[in-house]
């Protein structure tokens, strides 16, 4: 993969200063052209993403636009969480810093590709496009293994998955689906090496994209076209074939 992914966001409250940002956004480094169309407004030939109005550039918080702008110079394309949000601005800034809060934390046993495969599993679940394929996307480049996130949309218990990685997804899902969580749960997770703060970590992922699942659902949130081939070539192999 091209630069690190989703070295997301260090936010503050809603101010005048900018976003801070750590590392690389969304890494996918791309030659396309950078576009900075925030705006639904006539004439522009972007696909709608959403069913609510995304602000004009001019319109939104300096923080924002500063921080949509660094994503997408890094990324070569703004995923569309980022136009659909900047129409609550405030919202915005809370979604992105507990979104930072949870997946970026440096401390515990889970790993990024761990992460995401817990979004693109609880994702299946709360019927979100979107979610699966960004984070499926994200898994492909974080494991290096471009098959696996496709498996487990189609059915987890048949994908290629550890012990480890299935005690991860079914507490996942327990949580997502309600059920009751008992000691049993807790103790599925510790004979694969996960502690009670690592069963915290895979509950609060679980429980902010069933969030975020739903927020797609009424905005009618659609996934960047980008993120349809993200990690299924090999980097060697994509540069040999480009001419």
């Amino acid at each position: 993969m091209r630069g690190s992914l989703l070295r997301l966001l260090r936010l503050r409250p809603a101010s005048p200063r900018p976003l801070l940002v750590s590392g690389s956004l969304w890494g996918r480094a791309q030659t396309a052209a950078v576009s900075h169309a925030y705006s639904t407004q006539a004439g522009s030939t972007m696909r709608p993403t959403g069913r609510y109005p995304i602000p004009n550039k001019k319109d939104l918080p300096y923080d924002i636009v500063e921080l949509m702008e660094e994503v997408e110079m890094k990324s070569g394309f703004l995923p569309n969480v980022f136009r659909v949000m900047s129409h609550r601005p405030a919202e915005f800034r809370a979604f992105f810093a507990y979104y930072n809060a949870i997946m970026n934390k440096e401390r515990g046993r889970l790993s990024k590709a761990d992460k995401e495969l817990i979004v693109v599993a609880t994702s299946i679940v709360n019927r979100c496009p979107y979610c699966v394929i960004a984070h499926g996307a994200l898994h492909r480049i974080y494991s290096k293994k471009p098959a696996l996130a496709d498996q487990v949309v189609v059915n987890w218990k048949l994908a290629d998955l550890s012990e480890r990685e299935q005690a991860m997804l079914e507490f996942a899902l327990a949580v997502s689906h309600a059920d009751n969580i008992t000691e049993e749960h807790f103790q599925k997770l510790k004979a694969q090496g996960f502690d009670r703060e690592d069963a915290w970590d895979i509950g609060t992922i679980a429980s902010f994209f069933a969030m975020s699942n739903r927020i797609a659902h009424f905005t009618d949130l659609r996934p960047n076209e980008e993120f349809y081939t993200m990690g299924r070539i090999p980097r060697d192999k994509e540069k040999a074939e480009t001419p």
